[in-house]
């Protein structure tokens, strides 16, 4: 007897702007991606995605240009790749109030925002939403993003992590830490808002911050966001496995997914966690046909649309001047350390020439994109669960088609299967996704309840604890 497969989760993978990902698609007739800054574009694609029991909203975001810093951006603003863009922070909390069971995910860069603020902004999101918010973390990869925020340049990649680290740290210690159980009480005939005993400062001083406290909202129904995390390095893996509770990866084969999802899930027990912590939700897209024949010749109209410029731009693809590579360039001729890797693939892909940029864009414009039949892509998606994955970010090429396409012909397939759910879980997203409403013991964020309880009262004691505790660290590490 075969075995029920579990249903996969689903999010929509978007961003407040124009070309996010599939560039070039815009200039379609039916792409409404165009009308990003009007905000029923998104509430009735959010109405969409809850009707079809998509999981979330997945909102990536940048805080500044790709490219070299200072040269030229026409090709960007051209474009639109990206920019113009909206903050998605500040979209969720609209579509919070029009939908009551989806996701709604957003990405905010450690420098763009002082964990105090951010954790404040956060939780106001996830009690407009009741407990429906998700973090994406990510350290930036932008210098023109970290320009925007007085830094000369983008920091070193490692550092960017231990940023990271102390950046979640200030968030955990409020979010968990500062208030505990019970605190807020709405009690009208005593007087009490909320329990002074049981509201703390943090007195949180690390490398970067310096952060006193309380948290000024009370508890929000998750409390901490549910985390997600997009590093595939070495630095990336190893913040994932401590901390997030869903992985978004860009895998180009079911196979090279699974050594990703082994290594993290590996890491992750280091860490004192469990394996099953983690989701993984690779990005994919699809081009969805009646027939065979029919989504063949739905691709090959969409490569019509393709712009090889743009996805150039994308993948920060510019000579020592800064200027985006002519698409004819033969790679052999390229000075950079971001196309090496895939000059083995693309000269496989055209054995009787020396190939160019504009090959190898058109190659990875194919790359993690299923073309077929409803039948035909549950089967693809069977073998990229098999390989470990919970879920998919589906990728767009239009807003709302993409999305309403895969609703109306591949999801009914993917229910008969047992692939996708039928409805939503009561509760939280984190109830939804893990059937708990809090994080479980074994992440770190946890270590911060009831920490602050019988802690300092002011600065002064705080610093006294800090160098006892220091003291006692290293008596501990001479023994």
């Amino acid at each position: 007897m075969t075995t029920p497969r579990k249903p996969l989760h689903f999010n929509a993978f978007v961003m407040n702007t124009n070309s996010h990902i599939n560039h070039g698609q815009w200039r379609r007739p039916d792409a409404q991606q165009t009308e990003f800054n009007d905000v029923n574009t998104w509430i009735e694609l959010a109405r969409l995605l809850e009707d079809a029991r998509f999981d979330a909203m997945f909102f990536a975001d940048v805080s500044g240009l790709y490219g070299d810093s200072d040269a030229d951006y026409e090709v960007y603003v051209r474009h639109g790749l990206q920019i113009p863009s909206n903050d998605p922070t500040v979209l969720l909390g609209a579509l919070a109030v029009v939908t009551e069971n989806i996701g709604l995910a957003l990405t905010s860069n450690v420098m763009q925002n002082h964990p105090f603020n951010f954790a404040r902004q956060v939780s106001t999101l996830d009690h407009i939403s009741n407990g429906r918010i998700a973090w994406n973390v990510v350290t930036g990869m932008q210098d023109n993003g970290a320009r925007n925020y007085g830094l000369p340049k983008l920091t070193d990649h490692t550092e960017r992590y231990r940023w990271a680290e102390e950046y979640v740290e200030v968030t955990y210690k409020l979010w968990e830490g500062s208030w505990d159980e019970g605190a807020l009480l709405k009690d009208k005939e005593n007087g009490f808002y909320s329990d002074p005993s049981k509201v703390h400062k943090i007195y949180h001083e690390g490398e970067r911050y310096r952060v006193e406290g309380p948290h000024l909202p009370s508890p929000s129904p998750q409390r901490t966001p549910l985390l997600f995390q997009a590093g595939s390095s070495g630095s990336g893996l190893a913040f994932a496995a401590r901390n997030a509770e869903a992985v978004f990866i860009i895998s180009p084969t079911p196979d090279a997914a699974r050594v990703q999802i082994a290594e993290t899930r590996r890491l992750a027990v280091e860490a004192g966690r469990n394996a099953e912590d983690i989701k993984f939700f690779p990005g994919l897209s699809f081009i969805i046909g009646d027939t065979e024949e029919e989504a063949q010749e739905k691709a090959r109209e969409y490569d019509r649309y393709v712009s090889v410029e743009g996805f150039l731009a994308h993948s920060a693809m510019v000579d020592s001047e800064g200027r985006v590579y002519d698409p004819e360039t033969p790679i052999k001729d390229v000075d950079t350390n971001t196309t090496k890797g895939f000059l083995e693939w693309a000269a496989l892909a055209i054995p009787d020439r020396e190939p160019t940029l504009g090959d190898l864009v058109r190659q990875r414009a194919n790359v993690n994109r299923i073309v077929g039949t409803p039948e035909q892509i549950a089967d693809e998606l069977e073998r990229w669960q098999d390989a470990g994955v919970d879920g998919i970010n589906v990728i767009n090429w239009v807003i709302p088609g993409s999305f309403a396409e895969f609703a109306d012909k591949v999801l009914p397939v993917l229910r008969e299967r047992g692939l996708a759910q039928k409805d939503y879980a009561p509760g939280t997203l984190r109830e939804k996704l893990f059937g708990e409403p809090r994080l479980n013991e074994r992440h770190p964020a946890a270590a911060y309840r009831g920490a602050f309880t019988t802690g300092p009262t002011t600065w002064d004691e705080a610093d006294e604890q800090r160098r006892a505790d220091a003291q006692e660290e290293a008596q501990t590490t001479r023994v």
